[in-house]
């Protein structure tokens, strides 16, 4: 559904029509997503706390599920921040094919580089193709810049690499220098370059599912007191009300609290040890 609205779109945009409306709906469906997302990765915790502390009688679980709203923002930033700079590593191996392609059929560099830009952006849009250039606008308008007037193309390409993920450009930025200034074959060099950045993200992509026994060994392994209280609150021990109204109660549920981020902590720590 959202490939036929964006292929929609561009027909508007070419043909003049039901640009302002078509503009208005857009940016209230993006405003829609971002909070539906926000709702989703943050105010769970709230939401939680809420109903523990109506379940409790107690204004703990309330300051608790508070604390950890940040806690799960970062955490969607940090999943957020991921997927993009997956997104800019394939629109990198993307570039390099079309290019490598370009080049095969006899278009000089620049001229190549400037379709598959162009191309890029005609097949997935305006925020991959800004992906492809190393995930902003403006470096990939630096990029086509110096492609179309003749500047510094593998200058402007390692500035784009700075980009989480697109790293991948200073191979591309290589071979660029390496053809130009001593004629070698440019398409062969991309398509090794293609070869090597596919691999290493199949490579990424098989570490990772092999580590997600793991991490979600761990992630049980820190519900298992959740479990614990569903089971005393089925036996009748009411285990809310030691926990949120006796020091003994309180003094556990800190402890605990700590023990179980520090072991989440460390558990993590060491799957992203293993992915490094």
């Amino acid at each position: 559904m959202g490939a036929r609205d964006l292929r929609a779109r561009r027909v508007r945009v070419v043909l003049g029509s039901g640009g302002p409306q078509k503009a208005r709906g857009w940016s209230w469906r993006r405003a829609v997503a971002a909070g539906r997302g926000r709702v989703r990765h943050e105010w769970w915790c709230l939401a939680v706390g809420l109903v523990l502390a109506l379940l409790g009688d107690s204004v703990v679980p309330v300051v608790l599920g508070a604390a950890g709203v940040p806690l799960a923002r970062r955490v969607g930033r940090a999943r957020e921040a991921r997927c993009a700079r997956e997104r800019r590593g394939d629109a990198v191996i993307e570039l390099c094919g079309v290019l490598a392609g370009e080049v095969r059929a006899g278009r000089q560099p620049g001229e190549a580089l400037r379709v598959a830009l162009g191309e890029a952006e005609a097949e997935a849009g305006a925020e991959a193709a800004e992906g492809v250039a190393g995930g902003g606008g403006a470096a990939r308008s630096a990029v086509l810049a110096a492609a179309r007037f003749g500047g510094d193309v593998p200058g402007a390409l390692g500035d784009a690499a700075k980009e989480p993920g697109a790293e991948g450009l200073l191979g591309l930025a290589a071979c660029w220098r390496v053809a130009v200034d001593r004629g070698a074959g440019l398409a062969a060099g991309l398509e090794r370059l293609e070869a090597a950045l596919r691999s290493e993200r199949d490579q990424r992509a098989d570490l990772r599912a092999q580590l997600a026994g793991a991490r979600s060994t761990a992630v049980m392994l820190a519900g298992l007191p959740l479990l614990g209280l569903l089971m005393g609150t089925a036996l009748g021990a009411d285990p809310l009300r030691v926990l949120l109204h006796t020091g003994a109660g309180l003094g556990c549920l800190a402890t605990g609290g700590v023990l179980e981020g520090a072991g989440v902590w460390w558990a993590l720590r060491i799957v992203r040890g293993a992915e490094g």
